[in-house]
């Protein structure tokens, strides 16, 4: 009997490695995939010696979006319900004290595209393919991208790639901020390791406080972020000599 690879791989170590493994169908997300990257978002924030978390897929490409095919015959209740249970796994990946970095090469779409938004830092090739696909299929943007997507390219920009569900390729991905940096598809791997190495470098204290003051910006006024800074230069500060 053939052995069949789990559709989600972790690999710890200081920089943690995160797969997307469903090659075969673009590695669209089933409720096995998710429940196994649930248990991935656990085991890298317990793990103290991991500083950075890197999500890819396997095949040439990030992710095609939530595998639809055992949910397309699902009541609007069930389908809502799903949306519930996955949402508690984007917010962990979203607020995760750690950072996270997404290497995106070929599609990420649907779903895909949240969850490569979700990250701290998008590292795309320029075969990258970016798409908020959900009107194609009569649905509503999910998984966040209705928050992220606009806080990445502005309103009007989100507006129109939600509601024509156009893909955009690697450049263009660069040029909207929906990407990092965007580099040769050859040079993927290389690039992102680099910059991994640059960010495990920081102090896991400084980079919990600085993600969280740069994520609480959105909703924080300019006096009290700057009393938030304060109080996180203390913690630092006492890590740094403690």
């Amino acid at each position: 009997m053939g052995h069949t690879a789990a559709p989600v791989l972790y690999r710890p170590g200081k920089i943690a490695q995160l797969l997307f493994n469903r090659p075969k169908v673009k590695n669209a997300l089933d409720a096995e995939s998710w429940r196994l990257l649930a248990e991935a978002l656990d085991r890298f924030e317990r793990d103290p010696g991991a500083r950075v978390l890197v999500l890819s897929g396997a095949g040439g490409e990030f992710c095609s979006g939530a595998d639809l095919s055992g949910n397309i015959n699902g009541s609007s209740e069930q389908v809502a319900a799903k949306m519930r249970e996955i949402a508690s796994i984007i917010v962990r990946l979203h607020g995760m004290p750690k950072p996270t970095v997404a290497k995106v090469d070929g599609v990420a779409v649907g779903v895909g595209m949240s969850i490569a938004l979700g990250c701290d830092l998008v590292i795309a090739s320029d075969r990258a393919r970016f798409g908020a696909v959900f009107s194609r299929h009569g649905l509503v943007p999910d998984g966040g991208l209705s928050w992220l997507l606009p806080r990445a390219v502005g309103s009007h920009r989100a507006k129109e790639l939600t509601l024509t569900g156009r893909l955009v390729d690697g450049a263009e991905a660069g040029r909207l901020g929906l990407a990092t940096t965007v580099v040769p598809a050859g040079e993927l791997d290389a690039v992102t390791g680099r910059w991994c190495e640059r960010v495990a470098a920081c102090s896991p204290v400084v980079a919990a406080e600085t993600l969280d003051l740069i994520d609480r910006a959105w909703t924080t006024s300019f006096p009290d972020a700057l009393e938030a800074e304060a109080s996180a230069q203390q913690r630092a500060v006492a890590a740094l000599r403690g």
